[in-house]
């Protein structure tokens, strides 16, 4: 009997008997208990591809690849995929290193006790199933006191739930039960021990059986008709949106992202309070560092200086407001000399000044800009006042972080209002654009929008912005991103053509990496790349090591903004049991929002959707303007040509003999005509007919075949030019 994972029983025997097993082997082995709860993820990640069709077992994949092919098809939800995450990495390291805490293994548990919930109400068509209390296990001998108080608490938590179990409307029978369970629990971890430890035994005899079920449940899916399978992957982003984690879940959700952008994380073990200090060469994220009034749940320290502090709180929390509180602790924050920035404290009027430079919050959902206020990772340099918080889907790396702190932005700012564009370099509206972005960028503008007529020279006075913000130092390194690899190839062949400075082109000033550079070297400071190829590197790279870092690029240059870049939709909270989240968000805005970096775009044309994302433009040059200006040509004016036909007409006299043709069969016929018939033929009519079916046969082809708007945009201006045309089309 176990209160905590009895429901599984009937839907999945197999879950069930591995989950009891985590459970009583934590009284016994933390090590054991922790690998079991390994297995249970893992049998659960086959169990759920199985059961949605996607499982094949000759694929001999490993449940990293299963688990990361299953949130791609988006059968499996991101937060449930983190979950799943946390277990196996636990998991792996009890098994390879022998080793394992009872926290450890209390904190699996309760994530499979998550995952069973999110399980049964997925997959047992039960979306109504409400839990009872979590019921701890009794603590083994070897239980440090950190554990013994939080078993403690969840007891305290079973014995008073009452009032919680109304809350979930649940009965008076249900609390009994889960009283009887403990009770229950406490008694069989000391006096089965030896039966379940057969049972291991027996359940790892028994994979060719597990095997032949997951076998089944694939053929069965099989049969199960699209809309049914879609109607369950719906069901499980209904049920994820209503995972709870308490702050402690949330905690070891956010040590195993923190490890895997290169810091140091281990919220249990790298404890201020167990005696974790910083040390030279070490980027630690020590839990649980003092303040004035309390402690702050991460201190960051690279080396032996802090240059961060993260709050982390439950995922109903607001987390802008969680930001407020993880700002009083940069206040408060206790640091030994030593250990603050040389550059710090930073005093902003006549509050108390920040002795650390960033600040972070989060509750441990995964990002989505529609849920703007309720998920993500919410930071904010604090070294300038103006400076404000940003949401971000993942954390720096300590390198990010010990690059901003290079930067100094009032030097940079300083540095360009002193030096001139250098006249005779640029066209005088160029210098304009650039010095609108510079003002932009100054102000503290994040999304900035330049609208250039078509010929103009966008590419070339983004070449001179470039410049310019690396030259001052504005900006560490910048992305000039692109959606197709013929313009990042014009904009490579350009960065090595455009002369800057005397004869000195940009590319040898500045080190540029091309097309087919995945990550850029340090020493790289502008990269060209394509929006396809970035969704790779970071959407569906599994290597973490892999993607770049959200502080790779601190500057985006976005060429051709308005082309195949749509804004993502519209989502209430009651859609999520409809849609999933990835339905609402294109992969080009989950670009942009990845890296902490000003956005500015270039667009001849600022669609809606464009000025949606980045804004109304901060400068505008249109056609007609540079047409008056002299810097383009205008269309030639329409001409009216005379034909003898025309003027004469056509006649036909009376009696004689005309060929009809049968427009719809071919057929033609001979007529005699009874009168004279006589025409005045337009030639300006037959012009406008033959230009309205070109114009529409172009058009249709151009739907049908999904050709690139510019080149549809050819064709038409070269249906435009045609002289016979021109002369009752006009331009």
């Amino acid at each position: 009997m176990s209160a905590n994972f009895d429901y599984l029983k009937e839907l999945s025997p197999e879950l069930h008997r591995l989950a009891v097993l985590a459970e009583r082997f934590f009284t016994i082995d933390a090590n054991t208990s922790l690998v079991k709860s390994r297995q249970f993820g893992e049998y659960m990640v086959k169990e759920i591809a199985a059961l949605s069709g996607a499982y094949n077992p000759d694929r001999r994949e490993t449940t990293f690849e299963l688990l990361r092919r299953l949130r791609a098809a988006q059968i499996v939800p991101r937060e449930i995929g983190d979950i799943f995450h946390a277990i196996r990495k636990s998991g792996n390291e009890a098994n390879h290193d022998f080793g394992g805490t009872p926290a450890e293994a209390l904190a699996a548990l309760k994530f499979c006790r998550t995952l069973g919930v999110w399980y049964r109400r997925t997959y047992g068509s039960d979306p109504q199933f409400k839990p009872g209390p979590f019921v701890p296990p009794k603590p083994s001998k070897d239980t440090d006191d950190s554990t013994r108080q939080e078993l403690d608490k969840l007891r305290r938590q079973v014995r008073e739930s009452e009032e919680r179990l109304r809350t979930l409307e649940a009965s008076a029978e249900d609390l009994a039960k889960a009283r009887a369970a403990a009770e229950d629990l406490a008694r069989q971890a000391s006096e089965e021990s030896a039966i379940w430890e057969q049972t291991a035994v027996e359940l790892e005899a028994n994979q060719a059986e597990l095997t032949r079920r997951l076998s089944e449940l694939q053929a069965t899916a099989e049969t199960v008709p699209e809309q049914q399978l879609l109607e369950l992957k719906q069901a499980g982003f209904e049920a994820a949106s209503r995972v709870e984690l308490d702050e402690q879940q949330t905690r070891l959700l956010i040590d195993v992202q923190l490890s895997e952008m290169g810091w140091e994380a281990d919220s249990d073990a790298l404890r201020h309070s167990a005696g974790t200090r910083p040390e030279d060469g070490r980027a630690l994220a020590i839990a649980e560092w003092p303040c004035v009034g309390g402690s702050v749940d991460y201190a960051l320290f690279v080396g032996m200086v802090c240059i961060g502090v993260v709050e982390a709180k439950r995922g109903s929390f607001d987390v802008p407001s969680t930001l407020v509180q993880a700002e009083r602790y940069a206040r408060t924050i206790l640091l030994a000399p030593g250990q603050q920035h040389p550059d710090g404290p930073w005093q902003h009027g006549l509050d108390e000044p920040f002795r650390v430079p960033f600040v972070f919050a989060t509750n441990g959902r995964p990002f989505v800009r529609q849920w703007l206020t309720k998920s993500g990772i919410w930071y904010r340099d604090v070294r300038r006042e103006t400076n404000h918080p940003v949401a971000l889907p993942q954390w720096f790396s300590p390198n990010d972080l010990v690059a901003k702190l290079r930067t100094d932005v009032d030097a940079a700012v300083r540095g360009l209002a002193e030096e001139s564009l250098g006249k005779g370099k640029l066209r005088p509206y160029q210098e304009d654009a650039v010095a609108a972005i510079e003002h932009a960028v100054e102000a503290g503008q994040r999304q900035i929008l330049i609208s250039m007529a078509t010929g103009t020279g966008k590419t070339r006075t983004a070449i001179a912005l470039m410049y310019r913000l690396l030259k001052h130092k504005r900006f560490r390194r910048i992305l000039f991103l692109v959606d197709r690899k013929a313009l990042g190839k014009q904009a490579g062949d350009a960065l090595e053509t455009t002369e800057i400075e005397g004869l000195l082109n940009f590319a040898q000033i500045y080190k540029v990496a091309g097309l087919d550079k995945k990550v850029p070297e340090p020493e790289d400071q502008v990269q060209v790349a394509t929006v396809q190829s970035l969704i790779a590197r970071i959407l569906n790279e599994p290597d973490v090591s892999q993607r770049p870092t959200p502080g790779t690029f601190d500057c985006i240059i976005v060429d051709e903004a308005h082309r195949g870049y749509t804004l993502d939709a519209e989502l209430r909270e009651s859609d999520i049991g409809f849609r999933n989240l990835e339905d609402y968000q294109s992969a080009y805005r989950q670009i942009l929002d990845y890296f902490d970096a000003v956005k500015i775009a270039l667009t001849a044309t600022p669609a809606l959707h464009t000025r949606e994302i980045f804004g109304h433009p901060v400068f505008h040059y249109g056609y007609r303007q540079a047409v008056v200006e002299g810097y383009l040509t205008d269309h030639l004016p329409p001409r009216r040509i005379t034909t003898a036909l025309s003027e004469a007409g056509i006649h036909f006299e009376g009696g004689e003999e005309v060929e009809i043709v049968d427009r719809k069969t071919g057929q033609i016929d001979l007529f005699a005509l009874p009168d004279d018939v006589s025409l005045d033929y337009d030639l300006a009519d037959f012009n406008r007919r033959v230009y309205s079916e070109s114009f529409n046969r172009i058009v249709c082809r151009a739907i049908a075949t999904e050709i690139p708007r510019t080149s549809l945009a050819r064709r038409l201006s070269s249906l435009l030019a045609t002289p016979m045309l021109t002369t009752s089309c006009g331009s």
